[in-house]
């Protein structure tokens, strides 16, 4: 099956629909909401996990992998989710956390009672001199060993310490992923999201006097076989499943072995890099502009190296852990229609699978709190904690978590101007954004100017123009200091896509007019000259005629 057309939907369940009036969104919201995603056009949605969980960390601290947490419903519900969406041509992505499990998973527990069967599901280590195995830093803070006194070892957790990482060596533990995956494969699941997988091979447990020990367990050798053994025995034995995995700190490299078909181990994968050039020396908690030529560098080298090495990228701006990208690289306040469109244009004209995050499509923005009551994400609450100890101010405090809070991304989904947003009758979980009277479906739906829309027609002319979903990419203007153009080519068809990502009005650009037609723009440009000035944040795609 070619996945090269398709278009994956993000959903945060926790903050889509919530139909059973608690203030959390759940599967059976999901449901009710499956006309409006086979509007917008899309093939696969992808939820973030839905499996029981003490939400340590929002449910990727699984504690059984083939059983639904309650509060988003039951087995029923799902099942009927599947059905209803496959009534809809559309198929359900599930997120697959196979690092870690939860430490109240049952093997963990029998591990704590001294299972050795379990006990090897996991890496127990002794001590050194008094001290952890090794001084690798938790990616949530302090030392990644947490101690058990009855047996005088440390178990490995690189998340929270209730997040103890799985031995992949064990051939039990690789058994074992392949009958979870297996099991949802027959329910009629027809895509994974892999978290983090390039972590599960660690091979050598040393110190690391350089940084924080992630040399010692990213991307190593051993990522590729498991991967393709989990391949062979699950998911590659069939033709219409696909697969991304998300790749934490990785290198091109790596992600042309893991997805090249030859290789037989995943269909794409997620890369992050694009997403840290307003992080000021690569520190998130830190304030500064984005790097437009830093942005445009990394998209082109990623498009290119991929592309060379037959590997395939999912492309993205947005997720559950990013900022939302119209607050980020557009301008929310000013230019929101033509920044949201014009950022979209960008991502859904690259080679590669597209996917849009909950609310990206109707141009929903960060959530601008101003009180740390506010937030809820742990991550979120520690960085205020921490920058107030450094002796930050707390204006500034405020809005770094403001350009940098997961949050942003986690907020209810806009569905009109009622309470709630449409949410929920009741008070949700977290607060919807202030704006949702002016940002909702609702009115995108009756606006044929509007985001969604536009978004709808990206997604048709993917399906409809092989030179979106399968030609080859070329840099443009690679210089230009406020414009991202490339070329698309496959076959005898060829396409142009500018995208201006200021407000300025003076960028201008040079065509040759009598060769080109207009495929898309976010201004309504009708006609072409030789010399065109850009608007503030205009796209341009041009086919060649």
């Amino acid at each position: 099956m070619t996945f090269q057309d398709k278009v994956v939907y993000q959903i945060y369940p926790k903050s889509f629909q919530d139909s059973n009036h608690d203030g959390l969104g759940d599967i059976q919201g999901i449901i009710q909401r499956l006309d409006y995603l086979q509007t917008l056009g899309v093939d696969y949605i992808w939820m973030n996990p839905i499996f029981v969980s003490p939400q340590n960390d929002n449910g990727y601290d699984i504690a059984d992998y083939y059983a639904i947490d309650p509060r988003y419903g039951t087995m029923e519900d799902l099942e009927l989710l599947i059905a209803e969406a496959k009534k809809r041509h559309i198929y359900l992505m599930f997120d697959m956390v196979f690092n870690h499990t939860s430490t109240y998973h049952e093997w963990f527990q029998k591990a704590l009672t001294g299972d050795q069967k379990y006990k090897d599901y996991y890496f127990f280590k002794k001590g050194k001199n008094g001290n952890p195995p090794t001084n690798w830093e938790s990616k949530f803070g302090g030392n990644a060993w947490t101690y058990v006194e009855e047996f005088d070892e440390y178990y490995l957790h690189l998340f929270d310490e209730t997040q103890a990482d799985l031995n992949w060596k064990n051939p039990e533990v690789r058994k074992e992923m392949a009958n979870i995956v297996n099991f949802w494969i027959e329910k009629g699941v027809k895509g994974f999201r892999f978290d983090v997988i390039n972590l599960i091979d660690k091979e050598s447990f040393e110190d690391d006097f350089e940084g924080v020990g992630k040399r010692f367990y990213t991307d190593r050798p051993l990522v590729h076989t498991y991967l393709h053994e989990l391949s062979q025995n699950s998911f590659g034995k069939y033709d219409d499943i696909i697969t991304v995995g998300e790749m934490s700190a990785t290198s091109l490299e790596n992600c042309v072995g893991y997805t090249n078909p030859d290789n037989q181990e995943l269909s794409m994968v997620f890369s992050f890099h694009h997403l840290k050039v307003d992080y000021q020396n690569k520190e998130k908690w830190t304030l500064m502009p984005f790097d437009f030529q830093e942005l445009k560098q990394l998209l082109n080298d990623w498009q290119l190296g991929m592309q060379n090495g037959n590997g395939w990228n999912a492309v993205f701006w947005c997720c559950h852990d990013q900022p939302r990208v119209l607050s980020r690289f557009g301008d929310d306040k000013n230019y929101p229609k033509e920044s949201a469109k014009m950022l979209a244009t960008t991502i859904h004209m690259l080679r590669g699978t597209p996917y849009i995050y909950q609310g990206e499509e109707i141009g929903m923005t960060n959530a601008y709190f101003t009180d740390i009551h506010q937030y809820r994400d742990v991550e979120s609450l520690n960085a205020y904690q921490i920058l107030k100890d450094k002796g930050v101010p707390e204006k500034e405090i405020y809005q770094i978590l403001l350009s940098k809070s997961r949050d942003n991304a986690r907020t209810p989904m806009q569905w009109n101007n009622q309470a709630y947003a449409g949410f929920s009758d009741v008070e949700s979980w977290i607060e919807p954004i202030y704006n949702y009277k002016d940002i909702n479906v609702e009115k995108n739906l009756e606006d044929q100017d509007s985001v969604f829309y536009y978004y709808q027609k990206l997604i048709q002319l993917r399906k409809q123009y092989q030179v979106i979903s399968l030609g080859t990419y070329e840099p443009l203007l690679s210089d230009h200091p406020t414009l991202y153009a490339y070329k698309r080519q496959y076959q005898d068809q060829e396409i142009i896509v500018y995208n201006h990502f200021y407000g300025d009005q003076t960028t201008s650009i040079s065509i040759d007019a009598t060769q080109y037609d207009i495929l898309l723009s976010n201004v309504n440009r009708q006609t072409l000259q030789n010399e065109m000035m850009l608007k503030p944040y205009e796209s341009l795609v041009l086919i060649k005629k």
